[in-house]
């Protein structure tokens, strides 16, 4: 094995030993680094060291820095496995306890808000995007004071921007050792800034013809996807819209960008532009390669879109972040459905590559392997977080490297990274059938056999309330006005033979799992984590035109004969309890190695609303969960999750046993973090990222602020 003379770090990566050698000359193609690998034999009976471990080399997912003194979280996901898992041991069971407000960095003054942007912590500087003109803002890590902040000029693309607040954070890479921050912005600018100053970086982009834009750090990424447009405008939305909220991500010398469109129940026509996944040379900024995510004539899966729909209708955008293998060149895109969502009549088939993962190479966007996760969709039931990678030792098979897709649907869908094959078997069951008038729905879906569900699959009477014969009773009879169903139970339309009010679309459309409580996941065990809400969708459609009329600057051109309403009426009892049985949110724990649940608990505190509801006098209910899916932070030593106390405003934040869901500590904080959580070590002291609204929140033991100044920006 051939390395470069360079300068070497040794990192600790919990129990793996890796030897990281930096290439000191960085040249324009910048490979980041070689590794060499050694390890010891884990604590864990659960991943047992054999030679077979010996002998593969493992392949290098993480790019964070890890000495005594440091911990980096390199990607929104903290690597570029997604597995929002840090090394960082500060922290223990012993002393969590102790952990208090380190410093709260507003970013009001941006006018943000969402707290969706996970900061990422590389080379001594926290980054971060706030607001929705989605200000690019360096922050000093010990103290939380803004070191520089940047933003490009408004733009027409930008005030239409619908997903304008949704930026869910930066990406970093280094060019001659130099540090980079790369941001896709609301109006679909690729930005490219100096890491140290802020300022536009030299050499990459050009001048767009917008007054007031830079002459270099910026690319027009509407260019390269090949419809007309203005610069200042953007695409006109008679033929459609797209947009950015999640990152890019930098695979070696690559940025590949993926996008969002217009969000589906906010459309009724039938146009719009497809989300084409783009590639562009980090130095320089040109432009190398498309995805057509719409296959054209002669690719690969046009048949499975009827009705010439692939010449005129899109979406099927990548929102949720990507994942990557560096070392083999592969990023992983989870799609979105095409155009709209809950009715797709208009274009009948299949319709590749919505709401699949699909894996491209990085050099060339050639499609290496994909799977279509749901077929023709018309549940909204898109890939709402990005894939996580890791190395499984399963037994009778051994090492197995695999990337793994949560899912709305409330199954995890595992596959070989290399090829795409599934890890365990999957069927292709029967579903149900539309009733709504000109859909034609496929008439099986996938669905794994390991591992098992974590959610709720479909509805039924089994699931209902049965605290007391007269609640079931009442259940029994508000659910006569709904249709329930399996998993994939599909919409019904207004005016329906049967007379009833809405589906249930259970697990509903906001998961399951779903972006705002990202799953995490250790290396070290193969154990994935998964956070879930408890919840249904209630879908009725609507006359398109009637549909239109509901919505303020619609894009395209043609009415779908149905689109999405006002959501239905949900179900209440009398009570106002929940309709179904508990847990209300969980926390599941798969040991990936076997497929297995290997714990499962409710996540958060019972309700006041439940807990002392005069309909449950005398009853002991148990614990519920909160019904709010948690986010979480993975660490050497435990599992971290934000919650409420029971009273539904008191922000608690829990540590748990990773092997076995044991509470070990709860202390109170500021706020309940929001899509997401982060954890690093900057000057010998551990961090835990709290994403609280227009703030970040840094929790810390108390010597991390005893020379800093602890204060709020």
């Amino acid at each position: 094995m051939c390395i470069n003379a360079g300068i070497e770090r040794r990192v600790y990566h919990n129990q793996i030993h890796q030897y990281v050698v930096w290439n000191a000359r960085r040249d324009h193609r910048n490979t980041p680094f070689f590794f060499l690998m050694l390890r010891r034999p884990p604590r864990s009976t659960l991943f047992p060291y054999t030679t077979l471990f010996r002998s593969i080399p493992q392949i290098g997912l993480s790019q964070n820095l890890v000495t005594d003194d440091t911990v980096e979280w390199y990607t929104l996901g903290s690597d570029y496995a997604h597995t929002r898992y840090t090394p960082a041991d500060e922290i223990t069971a012993e002393n969590f306890n102790e952990l208090e407000v380190a410093w709260e960095w507003d970013g009001s003054s941006f006018n943000g808000y969402s707290g969706r942007s996970t900061p990422t912590y590389v080379d001594g500087k926290l980054f971060t995007v706030s607001g929705p003109r989605r200000n690019v803002v360096a922050i000093d890590p010990k103290t939380g004071e803004t070191l520089w902040s940047y933003r490009l000029p408004n733009t027409g693309r930008w005030e239409y921007s619908m997903r304008a607040s949704y930026g869910k954070g930066i990406t970093y890479s280094r060019i001659d050792g130099k540090g980079v921050v790369y941001v896709s912005t609301p109006g679909f600018f690729l930005l490219a800034l100096d890491a140290e100053t802020g300022s536009p970086l030299e050499g990459f982009g050009g001048q767009v013809p917008v007054d007031g834009f830079p002459d270099t750090g910026v690319v027009d990424m509407l260019a390269d996807l090949g419809h007309p447009y203005d610069p200042y405008s953007g695409i006109p939305l008679e033929t459609g819209y797209i947009t950015a909220s999640s990152p890019p991500i930098v695979v070696n010398d690559v940025i590949i960008v993926g996008n969002s469109a217009e969000q589906g129940y906010l459309q009724a026509r039938v146009e719009n532009v497809p989300g084409d996944i783009l590639a562009y040379d980090k130095v320089t900024g040109a432009f190398k390669w498309k995805f057509n995510v719409i296959p054209q004539p002669g690719e690969y899966g046009h048949e499975t879109w009827e009705n010439d729909a692939w010449q005129w209708t899109g979406d099927v955008s990548s929102w949720a972040p990507l994942t990557a293998d560096p070392e083999n060149n592969i990023v992983y895109v989870p799609t979105n459905p095409p155009t709209i969502d809950y009715y797709g009549g208009f274009r009948p088939g299949d319709g590749l590559f919505g709401t699949s993962v699909i894996a491209l190479n990085t050099e060339t966007g050639e499609r290496l392997w994909h799977f279509q996760t749901v077929k023709h969709d018309v549940w909204n039931y898109d890939n709402p977080a990005a894939p996580i990678q890791l190395d499984l030792n399963i037994p009778g098979r051994g090492r197995v490297a695999a990337v793994a897709q949560v899912t709305k649907q409330g199954y995890v869908y595992t596959f070989d990274r290399m090829t795409g094959e599934p890890v365990w078997p999957m069927e292709y069951r029967d579903v149900p059938a539309s009733e709504v008038p000109g859909e034609k729905l496929a008439t099986t879906q996938p669905f794994p056999t390991k591992p098992p569900a974590f959610e709720m699959q479909g509805l039924s009477n089994d699931d209902l309330i049965d605290y007391t014969p007269e609640l079931r009773r009442e259940a029994i009879e508000v659910m006569a006005n709904y249709k329930m169903g399996p998993l994939f139970n599909p919409p019904i339309h207004a005016g329906n033979a049967m007379g009833l009010i809405s589906a249930a679309m259970c697990p509903g459309d906001g998961g399951g799992a779903n972006i705002y409580a990202p799953p995490t996941a250790d290396p070290t065990s193969g154990f994935l984590y998964v956070p879930s809400a408890n919840s249904c969708s209630w879908q009725r459609v609507i006359p398109g035109e009637e549909a239109d009329a509901r919505i303020d600057q619609p894009t395209g051109t043609t009415f779908a004969a149905y689109a999405n309403g006002p959501r239905s009426r949900p179900p209440r009892l009398d009570s106002g309890l929940p309709y179904v049985k508990p847990p209300y949110s969980t926390i599941t724990a798969y040991d990936m190695n076997t497929g297995e649940i290997a714990w499962r608990i409710p996540a958060g505190e019972t309700p006041d609303r439940i807990r002392n509801n005069p309909a449950l006098e005398g009853i002991d209910i148990g614990d519920t969960g909160s019904g709010s899916a948690p986010s979480m932070v993975t660490t050497a030593n435990m599992l971290i999750y934000a919650g409420f106390d029971h009273d539904g405003r008191t922000a608690l934040l829990y540590a748990i046993d990773k092997k076995t869901g044991e509470e070990l500590g709860r202390i109170e904080v500021p706020a309940q973090s929001r899509y997401g959580m982060s954890s690093w070590m900057h000057d010998g002291h551990q961090y835990i990222i709290l994403q609280t609204g227009s703030k970040l929140t840094a929790m810390a033991l108390p010597a991390a602020s005893a020379d800093g100044s602890g204060a709020s920006h």
